[in-house]
């Protein structure tokens, strides 16, 4: 027994062995600062932010965008979906953390045997049947002496946290679906509002025109380019109201409400203006972005996998054993006689196995090469994600105050079409046709409006889901869950 133990102590004292690389971060190409600065001059300032990162979209100030995108992190089916997957990492983590632990169990067995009188065992006629009675403790611990064990464990544990990662990115990507979709909603009712003015502005232009038919002082043809016209406008009316309430749709599915009894009343008031966050260093993003990280764990446990594919090769020890009392008879059961025990090391060595060890470690080792260009790729398309929506948000609110100031302009020809009419110097039609005008330049300058701050929403979504005013408060992370 003494033996025994000394082996035991032995085999765990070497325990402690890891054949996984030790890990580094892979090589990136890192650049200073990104090529689409902003600047402190004019319009193009930092956005002061007083909230706190992860409930960003409380800059704009509006109490029914909160209150969608409180519904949307806690009824959203997918981030339910995704909540659920982290569970389920987190559970197989646990489990495999459990393996490094003794396995102890209870069995219990109570049997009567005859045997037959004409087995070669037992010659004798009319053996009787007897009885096998047994309780017993099993033990059985393999011994993590090659780190198998603990970097399958690690693994786990890495891949849990990537599950983390993906439910902030996830909810982060849901955050900004809800927000642009709710400011594209309010864009369509200010379009609509514009578009009614349309209908109606064609819509006496056709009765006119057919006043001017009727007198002769104007062509049959006029009337059909009027019918037309007003056709069309009508057209594109039906159209922005399909389009509405296909995003009222959209919202409802994002925020677990049922489309039919879900709706968001019309609003007359403009577009709030773009958020302005400052992107800080490249390589912030690296820590901030969910994505990003999850990337990073995901090579981390193929990491680990590799030193759980190497130990493969080695031997695995097993120390087993049992203690009860037994017995074949109709006696007490639990006394000393009938006790029986035993316990000892095991070892199983792989000899042959057809080239599976060799293939499994060439599987590890491809796996690790993959998630290290998925890594690479995915902070370079953040990188890139970045750049395009910097750019675009700088041009789009350049194109869109040259629209604001096209529709201004519109609108002073249309006072200057309604003094000339009043003064008779014009007819009704010309100042129909500024009043058109007038819609058209207002309904351009709000889809570049809304361009404008869809491009902020989604650099603030590029950026991880906050953002910071300050060098010190840009080295947090900025997103939930992101090192979770």
């Amino acid at each position: 027994m003494k033996k025994v133990l000394m082996v035991w102590l032995v085999l765990a004292g070497v325990s402690g062995c890891s054949f996984a690389p030790s890990y580094t971060r892979p090589d990136l190409p890192t650049a200073s600062q990104y090529h689409e600065k902003m600047t402190e001059d004019g319009h193009w300032v930092p956005f002061k932010v007083t909230e706190a990162s992860q409930t960003w979209w409380k800059a704009f100030h509006d109490p029914v965008l909160d209150d969608l995108e409180h519904s949307g992190l806690v009824a959203n089916q997918n981030l339910l979906a995704a909540l659920a997957r982290l569970d389920q990492g987190r559970s197989l983590a646990r489990e495999q953390w459990a393996n490094l632990w003794p396995t102890v169990g209870a069995s219990t067995t109570h049997q009567l045997t005859k045997i037959s009188e004409h087995t070669m065992i037992f010659p004798v006629q009319n053996y009787p049947a007897f009885q096998t009675n047994q309780v017993q403790l099993d033990l059985n611990y393999e011994l993590d002496i090659w780190g198998a064990l603990r970097n399958a464990a690690h693994a786990a544990d890495a891949q849990a946290r990537a599950s983390a990662d993906d439910l902030a990115t996830l909810a982060l990507s849901t955050e900004a679906e809800i927000a642009l979709d709710y400011e594209s909603l309010r864009a369509l009712d200010a379009e609509l509002f514009e578009t009614e003015r349309l209908v109606r502005s064609w819509a006496d232009n056709r009765t006119l025109t057919a006043v001017l038919v009727a007198g002769a002082e104007a062509a049959v043809p006029d009337q059909a380019q009027a019918d037309l016209n007003w056709q069309m406008a009508r057209q594109q009316l039906n159209e922005l109201r399909l389009q509405r309430q296909q995003m009222e749709h959209a919202l409802a599915l994002l925020v677990g409400s049922n489309p039919e009894e879900f709706h968001i009343a019309p609003v007359s008031d403009e577009l709030p203006p773009p958020l302005h966050p400052v992107p800080g260093m490249p390589s912030v993003l690296l820590e901030r972005r969910p994505d990003v990280v999850s990337a990073e764990e995901k090579v981390k446990a193929a990491n680990a996998n590799i030193g759980v594919a190497k130990a493969a090769w080695f031997p695995v020890f097993n120390l087993t054993g049992y203690t009860g009392y037994g017995n074949t008879g109709y006696g007490p059961l639990l006394v000393a006689p009938n006790r029986l025990w035993s316990f000892g090391p095991t070892l199983s060595l792989p000899l042959f196995n057809g080239g599976q060890i060799a293939a499994a470690n060439d599987l590890a080792r491809a796996q690790w090469e993959e998630s290290v260009a998925n890594y690479r790729n995915t902070v370079l398309g953040a990188w890139r994600e970045v750049e395009d929506q910097l750019v675009a948000l700088r041009e789009l609110e350049t194109e869109a105050e040259a629209a604001r100031g096209a529709s201004e302009a519109a609108q002073q020809a249309l006072e200057q079409a309604r003094l000339s009419f009043e003064g008779g110097l014009t007819n009704r039609f010309e100042v129909l046709q500024a009043e058109r005008a007038v819609a058209l330049a207002l309904t351009g300058a709000t889809q570049l409006r809304l361009r404008a701050l869809a491009s902020s929403i989604v650099l603030v979504k590029a950026l991880g889901g906050g953002w910071s005013d300050s060098p010190d408060s840009a080295k947090s992370p900025a997103s939930v869950g992101a090192h979770s």
